[in-house]
């Protein structure tokens, strides 16, 4: 009997854990409203995910990983165009730019986090084609499918404390007073900085996400975890009385700003923190 269906009555975390316990092979896709992902095992073990044709490159993987530059990426992209992943992960090998090591460990954190994704997905076509697999050009990576549902399993409960504690990411943040002496005890990432520098009361959470080409879930949790530090806070914002068709026009046209001026010596202060680190 074919295994298809709908995540509304089946969902993912039930769909990995019967082809686990079955060891089943073949290829399990979804097609959900972000688009189709397409997840690959063997004998029960996930041994390759991708999403979209543009971000499983190998350039991109890499890139996503810090291994590559973006303009390193964008070149090989160009040159390598035909190139299989197998090929290009020997060529960049060859040539110094990644150890095989960097693509193994990229690689798996990319399909990682395209499984993860379809944890909070509620919805979507799914079929699971038994003996389907990628072809042999693609890079796999056997990884237990026991450790996948158990982590995935816990972002979905944080995805859904932090839907309750941010339901609404159509608002907007500002610096609390002193942010730069709250960061005398908190660490941040890479992806935080990058939001630190969009936190502006003209830019809602909704609009740094885009602008750092973050997901919800990813946006909810740095937001969360900043709010919690004390280091910004939501921006309360009163109805104007009369508001011009002119400046509607403009605000729906308007993209997301860095920090203005009177905020900017804290961002200054932010990014030589980051660089003395």
């Amino acid at each position: 009997m074919a295994l298809k269906g709908n995540l509304r009555d089946f969902s993912t975390t039930q769909l990995l854990n019967l082809i686990n316990l079955a060891r089943k092979t073949g290829t399990l896709t979804i097609q959900g409203n972000n688009g189709a992902a397409h997840i690959s095992f063997r004998e029960g073990k996930l041994i390759y995910a991708h999403m979209g044709e543009t971000t499983s490159h190998l350039a991109n993987v890499l890139q996503s990983t810090g291994k590559l530059s973006e303009e390193q990426a964008r070149v090989i992209q160009t040159h390598a165009a035909g190139k299989s992943d197998k090929q290009l992960g020997h060529l960049l090998i060859t040539a110094g730019y990644v150890t095989q090591n960097d693509i193994i460990q990229s690689v798996r954190q990319y399909i990682l986090d395209t499984v993860y994704k379809l944890f909070t997905w509620v919805e979507g076509l799914f079929q699971f084609d038994a003996n389907k697999l990628p072809s042999r050009e693609h890079i796999t990576i056997p990884i237990d499918l026991e450790s996948v549902i158990m982590e995935g399993t816990r972002r979905l409960k944080e995805w859904e404390i932090l839907q309750e504690e941010l339901p609404n990411l159509d608002i907007s943040l500002r610096f609390t007073d002193q942010p730069d002496a709250r960061l005398r005890n908190i660490n941040l990432t890479v992806e935080e900085w990058r939001v630190v520098s969009f936190v502006n009361p003209r830019n809602t959470i909704r609009q740094i996400a885009k602008a750092n080409n973050l997901s919800d879930f990813e946006i909810r949790r740095i937001v969360y975890g900043m709010l919690q530090a004390g280091l910004v806070e939501f921006v309360t914002t009163k109805k104007p009385i009369q508001q011009t068709s002119k400046s509607t026009t403009s605000t729906r046209k308007r993209t997301p700003e860095q920090s203005p001026a009177a905020k900017r010596s804290v961002v200054v202060r932010l990014i030589d923190r980051i660089r003395g680190l």
